[in-house]
C-alpha cells in the first residue's frame, strides 16, 4: 500500500493560496483516479482510498493547517500499519520557480513548516516528497526588496498564476502516474 499526503490549509480563506498546491495537486490526482474525499475525524484529514497500478493507494489532506500535519500523517501511517517508506508528500516549494517540479528522497525541510512538522513526528526524513515550485516574481517588490516567506505563501495565486496551475497539476500528475 501507499500513501500520498497533500499539504495545504484547510478553509475557504487559504483555498487559492501558493501554499494549498499539495492540496491542488492531489485533488487533481485523486480525481484522476476516481476517488473522493471524506473527513475522517480520527485522522485529522480528509481521506480517499483507491487504487493505483493495481495497488491499494490512500490519499490524504491534513485539516490540521500545515505547520501540524504531522500529527494527521502519523495517525494515518499508524493505523494502516504503512512506513514512511511508502509514504509520499507533496507540497509547495518557494526556492523551485513556478512551474517546475522535484522528486526527492530524504531531504530535510528547506524551512518547510509543513514538511518539518512530518519528519519530527515520523523521526525521519526518509520519505518521498514532490515538490512543486511556487517561486515568483510576485515574491519581490519593485525595490527589489523580498516579501517574507510567511507572507508570501499565504498570498493568493494572480490570475496569470491560476492559469498555470492546470499545467503544473497535469505535470505532477503525469510524474507521479510514470
Amino acid at each position: 500500500m501507499r500513501v500520498i499526503i497533500g499539504l495545504g490549509n484547510p478553509g475557504k480563506k487559504y483555498q487559492n493560496n501558493r501554499h494549498n498546491l499539495g492540496f491542488v495537486i492531489i485533488d487533481a490526482l485523486t480525481q484522476k483516479l476516481g476517488g473522493r474525499f471524506e473527513l475522517n475525524k480520527k485522522f485529522q484529514a480528509e481521506i480517499a482510498e483507491t487504487t493505483w497500478h493495481g495497488e491499494k493507494i490512500i490519499l490524504a489532506k491534513p485539516q490540521t493547517f500545515m505547520n501540524n500535519s504531522g500529527r494527521a500523517t502519523q495517525a494515518i501511517l499508524d493505523f494502516y500499519k504503512e512506513t514512511p517508506n511508502n509514504l509520499l508528500v507533496i507540497h509547495d516549494d518557494v526556492d523551485i520557480p513556478l512551474g517546475e517540479i522535484k522528486l526527492v528522497m530524504g531531504q530535510g525541510s528547506a524551512g518547510h513548516n509543513g514538511v518539518n512538522s512530518i519528519i519530527q513526528r515520523l523521526g525521519t526524513k526518509n520519505f518521498r516528497r514532490l515538490r512543486a515550485g511556487i517561486q515568483s516574481d510576485k515574491q519581490t517588490s519593485f525595490w527589489g526588496n523580498k516579501k517574507p516567506t510567511d507572507k508570501f505563501v499565504l498570498q493568493n495565486f494572480s490570475s496569470g498564476e491560476k492559469k498555470k496551475l492546470a499545467e503544473i497539476t497535469e505535470k505532477a500528475v503525469s510524474r507521479l502516474n510514470s
